[in-house]
């Protein structure tokens, strides 16, 4: 599986550029990916969520500097933004987990290993997908599968500002508060080894070797995230590069 940290990223260009790599996974022009990144702030409401569970009318929000955008994950209402580690692992669903459950409950397992790493004690909730420690939940989990392909993923909260998850009621569970690993911790622990951690523990749970892509499949995600911005199609390049479609 190749990884790739690609940033800080608008979720629509996010999005955008998912789509296109579920379409090359599903033709097998690239193997497994794994996208990290990190998103400006957002709210987004998954298939099931509700605008009743966002507090603030927009105004508000946009004094924030957050934006709101419906998405096809599933799961309510969750908040992204910087200081969280998002993933967005792009791989066959039946050849990384089988079925949808096990696929979640191994995103669970990897983010579980990844905070034991840290010293922090996360745990599931039964009634709840996600990652929870003490004082709330601390990482996210919200998929969707389109031609067998996964695509978004798990958020999880390593130094966030907490103060904007007061907008909305985070994926229905707001009672249960949320947290992070600079809470918990007393201090905000390095990005970087945070990725490492995750890389280690996603590459256990999931019998993967995660290894960094070709430069060319990164020039390919630089041309593909500013043909989004732009609303051009990449160039095609080089014929023996990988190219996105």
């Amino acid at each position: 599986m190749w990884i790739a940290n690609v940033g800080v990223v608008a979720y629509d260009a996010a999005f955008a550029l998912q789509k296109r790599l579920v379409a090359e996974r599903d033709a097998e022009r690239i193997p497994e990916v794994l996208l990290l990144l990190e998103h400006p702030p957002v709210i987004t409401l998954g298939r099931r969520g509700s605008r009743d569970d966002i507090y603030g009318d927009e105004a508000t929000l946009a004094a924030a500097g957050i934006s709101v955008v419906e998405t096809n994950r599933g799961g309510l209402v969750t908040y992204h933004g910087p200081g969280q580690l998002v993933g967005y692992p792009i791989a066959r669903l039946r050849a990384i987990a089988g079925d949808a459950p096990t696929y979640v409950w191994r995103l669970e397992e990897a983010l579980i290993g990844t905070l034991a790493e840290f010293g922090i004690g996360a745990r599931r909730e039964p009634a709840h997908r996600g990652v929870f420690a003490a004082g709330g939940k601390i990482a996210a989990i919200g998929v969707a599968v389109t031609h067998g392909i996964t695509m978004h993923g798990f958020a999880l909260n390593v130094e966030p500002d907490l103060a904007h998850f007061a907008f909305i009621n985070p994926c229905g569970i707001g009672d249960l508060g949320v947290t992070s690993m600079e809470r918990v911790l007393g201090h905000a622990p390095c990005p970087t080894d945070v990725r490492r951690a995750l890389a280690f523990h996603f590459s256990t749970v999931f019998g993967r070797e995660v290894v960094t892509p070709p430069p060319s499949f990164r020039v390919m995600l630089d041309a593909a995230l500013i043909g989004v911005a732009t609303g051009s199609r990449p160039s095609r390049g080089n014929p023996s590069e990988i190219r996105l479609s």
